[in-house]
């Protein structure tokens, strides 16, 4: 069953390019991982410090075993250090949808 992945990101002021960098890095990593359909990243309107990573995956395992991967986790640890606080990631199931 696929699955979205939401991402949220506070990061401190002044590295918005530092983390842009790094999520363009992310994604151009994920887009190649066995069950990766799509992704995009959005930016609070009335908080331009929170970012918003939403992606599609074909299964919670595809995500799960990326997420754990080392290039990815080392690409995550230089995200974390831009932030004020830990990322937040939730897994929600697509409930009466079909991706194809």
């Amino acid at each position: 069953m696929a699955v979205r992945i939401i991402i949220e990101r506070r990061f401190k002021k002044g590295k918005e390019a530092d983390l842009a960098k790094l999520l363009l890095e992310l994604r151009s990593r994920a887009v190649k991982q066995k069950g990766y359909i799509t992704g995009e990243t959005l930016r609070d309107f009335d908080d331009p410090s929170i970012h918003i990573v939403i992606s599609t995956w074909e299964s919670a395992d595809d995500w799960k075993r990326w997420s754990n991967r080392e290039e990815r986790t080392e690409v995550q640890s230089k995200i974390e250090d831009l932030l004020v606080e830990p990322s937040k990631t939730k897994i929600y199931e697509l409930i009466g949808a079909k991706v194809d």
